[in-house]
This record gives C-alpha cells, sequence and structure tokens, in this order.
C-alpha cells in the first residue's frame, strides 16, 4: 500500500512538470497537455486513480490548492492599476458577471437539461475566467492599448467574484435545495462577506506586522505566509463553509497593496508554488473523468459551448459596456476573450463530488465533463482565432517593433534613449532601485522586478514589443531570460550579450539554451563598459548615395560597433554575431562610436 501511494504520488507530480515542459516546447497552452496527460493516465490507460489514491484526502487537497492559487490571484491584483482601467472593468465584473450568470444558467437548464439548482450553480462557475489562461493568451496575441489592461484586469477580479458567487449557490443548494434561497443566499453573503474581510484583514495584518518588524527571517518568510494563509482559509471554512476562498483572496489583495515591506520575492515564491499546483491539480481533476463520463457529451454540449462563446459573451461585453466609449473593434475583441481554466475546474470537480455523494444531486457529476469540454474548447478557439481577429481589429500587432531591455545601468540607458529617439517603444527592467530610478529620471518606461517573475511579465503591454536584449553584466541572468523568453519572442528574437572570451567556447557548446549573440563576438559587458567610461557615445546616422557603410566607417577610422539597422520602411534590425548584415543607402545605422 506504501509502495502504491508512493508512486502514485509521485506521478502526479512527475507528469504535472513533465506536460509543462511538453507544453514549452511544443509551444502550446499548458492547460491542453495536461489536460491529455492526466486523460490518458487516468481513463485511458487505468495507470492513475486519483479517488482510489488520495480516497478523502481528495476533497481538501483540491480545496487547499485552490485556496493558494486564489491568494496568488489576489497578490497580482493592484487597485492603482485597476483604477486606470476605468468602469469599463467594473461593468464587466458586475453587469457582465451577471449577465454572464444568468444567460449560462439558462443554456445549461435547456440545453444541458440540468436540473435548475444545479444550472444555477453551473452557470455561475463559467463566470470565472481566470489570469492563469488570459494572460498567456494576451502574451500570445500581443494585444495593444487599454483592450489588453481591461481584459487581464477583468480576468484577475472574475476568479474571486466567480468563485465566491458559485460558494453562494453551492450553499443554498446544499442546505436548503434552494427553499427560502433569498434568506439563504443572502445570509451566507453576509457571512462570508464578513468573516472574509475580518479573518483576510486580519491575517495581512499579522503578516504586515510581524515582517516590517523583521520578526520573521528571510529564509522563513515564505513558509510563514503559506502557513498563515492555509491557517485563515481553514478558520474561514469553519466558521462559514466554503469562505475560506473570498478569505484569502481579500488577503492577497491587502498585502499586494500594503507599502510596509517588498513582496516581490513572496510573488515570486508563489509563482513557483502556483505552477506545481496548477499541474498537479490538472493531472488529478483530468485522471478522475471516466470514459462513461464522456458518454455523457453529445450535440448538446457542443451547443452549449457554442451558446457560451457566440451567445453569452458577446451579450456580456455588449451589455456592459454601453456608454462607456468603448469601440466597436474593441467591444467585439472583448467578445473574443472568455477562456476557463483550473478554477472553474477545480471548482466544478469540488462542488459536483460534494453535491453528488451528500445531496443526492446525481446528475451533478457531468457537470465536470462539461467543463473541461468548456475549457479544452474556449482555449482552443479563442487561442487559435484571437490573434488573426486582432489583427484584423488592428488591436494586435504582428509584427511588433519595441524592445524589452533587461538591465538599466548607465549604457543600457543610452541604448535605450537612441531606440526611443528613433520612434521605437522601450521599456527597461532592473533590480536595481539605483538604476530604475535614473532610468525614470532620463524619461525612459522601467519596471522594478525580476525578468524572471511571472508577475513582472503580467504587467508589461506586450502588444507593442517583439524582442528581447539581455544587457546585465551576469551573462547566466542574460541566458536563463532569454531561454524565458523564448516561447514568447521566438528564438530569433531573442539576443544577449556574448560572454567573456574566457568562457566563449563553453557558451557556444550550449547553443539551444541562450539568446542570439549581440553586436559583435567580443562585445561583452566588460568590453562595452570600457568603451563608454572611455568616451564612445550612441550615434545614429542616415546613409545616402552620397555618404555609404563603408564612407561612415572611414569616418570614424573603423572604431565603431554597429547595434542597430533601420530600413527605408522603418523595421528595426538588431546586429548579431550570427548574421551580418551590411546597411544600404537610405538605412539608418545606430553605433557605437569609440573614442579615438
Amino acid at each position: 500500500m506504501a509502495e502504491y501511494l508512493l508512486v502514485g504520488i509521485a506521478s502526479i507530480i512527475i507528469l504535472g512538470i513533465g506536460a509543462q515542459w511538453l507544453a514549452w516546447r511544443l509551444r502550446l497552452p499548458s492547460i491542453l497537455v495536461l489536460l491529455v496527460v492526466g486523460f490518458i493516465a487516468g481513463p485511458v490507460t487505468g495507470f492513475l486513480n486519483p479517488d482510489e489514491l488520495l480516497g478523502d484526502t481528495l476533497f481538501p487537497i483540491v480545496s487547499l490548492s485552490v485556496a493558494l492559487i486564489l491568494f496568488e490571484g489576489g497578490l497580482s491584483l493592484k487597485f492603482a492599476e485597476v483604477r486606470q482601467t476605468g468602469r469599463i472593468v467594473r461593468n464587466l465584473v458586475t453587469v457582465g458577471a451577471l449577465v454572464t450568470w444568468v444567460l449560462a444558467t439558462a443554456a445549461a437548464y435547456l440545453l444541458l437539461e440540468l436540473e435548475l439548482p444545479l444550472a444555477l450553480l453551473f452557470g455561475a462557475i463559467l463566470v470565472v475566467t481566470g489570469p492563469t489562461v488570459i494572460i498567456p493568451l494576451l502574451r500570445h496575441v500581443r494585444a495593444v492599448g487599454r483592450i489588453s489592461s481591461i481584459i487581464k484586469w477583468e480576468g484577475i477580479l472574475n476568479d474571486p467574484i466567480g468563485a465566491v458567487l458559485a460558494v453562494l449557490i453551492f450553499e443554498a443548494i446544499a442546505i436548503s435545495g434552494l427553499q427560502n434561497t433569498v434568506i439563504t443566499v443572502v445570509t451566507a453573503l453576509v457571512q462570508t462577506l464578513l468573516i472574509g474581510f475580518i479573518l483576510g484583514a486580519l491575517g495581512a495584518g499579522v503578516l504586515t506586522f510581524a515582517l516590517k518588524r523583521y520578526w520573521v527571517p528571510d529564509s522563513l518568510q515564505n513558509g510563514v505566509i503559506l502557513m498563515v494563509v492555509l491557517g485563515v482559509f481553514v478558520a474561514s471554512n469553519i466558521v462559514q463553509e466554503e469562505a475560506g476562498l473570498f478569505t484569502v483572496t481579500l488577503m492577497g489583495i491587502l498585502l499586494a497593496n500594503q507599502k510596509a515591506f517588498d513582496i516581490r520575492h513572496i510573488i515570486e515564491f508563489k509563482e513557483n508554488l502556483v505552477v506545481i499546483l496548477l499541474s498537479n491539480l490538472f493531472i488529478i481533476l483530468a485522471a478522475r473523468l471516466q470514459l462513461t463520463d464522456l458518454a455523457h457529451l453529445g450535440p448538446r454540449s457542443l451547443l452549449f459551448l457554442l451558446a457560451l462563446i457566440v451567445i453569452v459573451r458577446p451579450a456580456a461585453v455588449f451589455l456592459s459596456t454601453v456608454g462607456t466609449g468603448l469601440g466597436w473593434s474593441e467591444k467585439l475583441f472583448l467578445s473574443w476573450m472568455a477562456p476557463r481554466g483550473i478554477v472553474a475546474a477545480a471548482v466544478t470537480a469540488v462542488f459536483a463530488l460534494e453535491l453528488a455523494e451528500h445531496a443526492g444531486y446525481t446528475k451533478a457529476e457531468i457537470m465536470v465533463p462539461e467543463m473541461f469540454l468548456v475549457i479544452v474548447g474556449t482555449v482552443l478557439i479563442y487561442g487559435l482565432s484571437a490573434g488573426p481577429l486582432g489583427r484584423r481589429l488592428e488591436l494586435a500587432r504582428p509584427n511588433p517593433q519595441g524592445i524589452l531591455i533587461v538591465g538599466a545601468h548607465a549604457w543600457a540607458r543610452d541604448i535605450g534613449l537612441a531606440l526611443q529617439t528613433a520612434g521605437y517603444h522601450v521599456l527597461l527592467v532592473d533590480r536595481n532601485r539605483a538604476n530604475i530610478r535614473a532610468t525614470r529620471m532620463a524619461g525612459l518606461p522601467t519596471l522594478h522586478g525580476d525578468i524572471l517573475s511571472e508577475t513582472i511579465l503580467g504587467e508589461i503591454e506586450m502588444g507593442r514589443i517583439g524582442r528581447f536584449l539581455g544587457l546585465t553584466a551576469n551573462n547566466a541572468v542574460n541566458a536563463l531570460a532569454s531561454l524565458h523568453l523564448t516561447e514568447l519572442f521566438g528564438q530569433a528574437n531573442v539576443y544577449q550579450l556574448p560572454p567573456p572570451e574566457n568562457k566563449g567556447q563553453a557558451e557556444r557548446e550550449s547553443l539551444p539554451f541562450r539568446g542570439r549573440y549581440l553586436f559583435a563576438p567580443d562585445a561583452y559587458y566588460a568590453h562595452l563598459d570600457h568603451h563608454f567610461e572611455t568616451g564612445g557615445v550612441i550615434k545614429s546616422t542616415q546613409l545616402s548615395n552620397e555618404f555609404k557603410y563603408n564612407d561612415f566607417l572611414e569616418y570614424y577610422n573603423h572604431k565603431v560597433i554597429p547595434l542597430f539597422i533601420i530600413d527605408e520602411q522603418g523595421n528595426l534590425s538588431v546586429v548579431t554575431t550570427d548574421y551580418q548584415r551590411t546597411p544600404l543607402p537610405g538605412h539608418t545605422i545606430i553605433a557605437l562610436v569609440q573614442a579615438v
């Protein structure tokens, strides 16, 4: 028995992380690969049976995992950023959520033939879209302008709103079977909100008080926060069943908006933890499906999916954006962006299990395969079509020219200024606050944080950025960041400084695990730093028939390092060691001119 448990639990982790890696290699949405792997491991081969493996611990494990995922989502929500999106987001998470609930309930009742209580619950769960699916999709689509911000923050806010709404409906069904529903829902709502605010604020307050006084060493901070999150989640659920989801979400929001201490290292830990939890949850939930469950899927299921995409979502968007000034193209694109993810799957599995076993709703089990169909269908349809639609509506850019630079030191700022002066969008990311302040003083866009953090990537409007430059003094950071961003920008558009000469051979042997080398074989950090310190400057020169590239080199005695080339159509090319391009008349060359 012990060996069976050991193999089963290890298999869940191995399959989950392995599926994540495979999705990265194949450049597919990870959620799809996880579902396929879990389905093969479970009902197809019978290798994995989560119900038999985990037994009575299945429900608590899923609940705790969802709580941590929602807490991490709360950590990414900043009040200042939400205010910038205005009343459009507010309407989408209020009017839009209500419209989604009502229409999804009607579709579930009429098309899936669910009993009204189950249809109400299923409709409430479908309010949840979720940032874990939307943010990666937005990066892939490269939406520009305010539409990207609106979609991102709607997804973040919808997670707790949809979860709380689902909890309230679940309470009404489980406790009273929809008798005295209004009283039950109002009472549960008041209790959930009261407990959430009290315990969520208490948990955030205790952590803020302790951490800003350095009562917790750095090595224990993540562990202590995890302890408090699980503690308030369990305490909330004991006082009011299923109130913990709202509590931990609110706690995450309060921690994200306090100013007493920096939480970035905490966010990075939670991101890594959430990746593991998401992987394991999808494997577990997909493996729980039974081949007999899929027999319930049929033409009505496909009609239900179609109704969600072409009726429910557009109606929610258009009704909630009346009078907001949002253009028709923006409304149409917003209507085509509502994929469902892990929170919807997990909440459905938890509630279906409870209702089927304890409340006598035998048809509750069919909600699980129906939800998985919704997840797969929405991710596939939106993932494949949102990009072409955004480009057709001119809300996404097929070839963005902007550059993301990691490293905001003095000469990285000079490079950024030269590019910005030439008319290209640049964004510099650095963990050094002094560099960030100097960059802002220079008038360049900047972000403080770790480029390897998913939170930082979530804050970047990727619609204007198409390339990455690793310009830090740390070659390992440049290489890791290049590897991290290859999936986003493509291998051809990820660049880093070459390593020092004594490391060049080792780096060349690990070709797949780095970016393309910038500028020249000897353009490593120390070499460039020396040139700038001894008077080197960035110059932008337009070539002509009278002043060709050879004339340019002779004018500066060949003491130049070409950095970028801009053609007559305004297309920017980065000079690299693996592709030497000769600038032509009409081109503009941006180069480092060395001191004489």
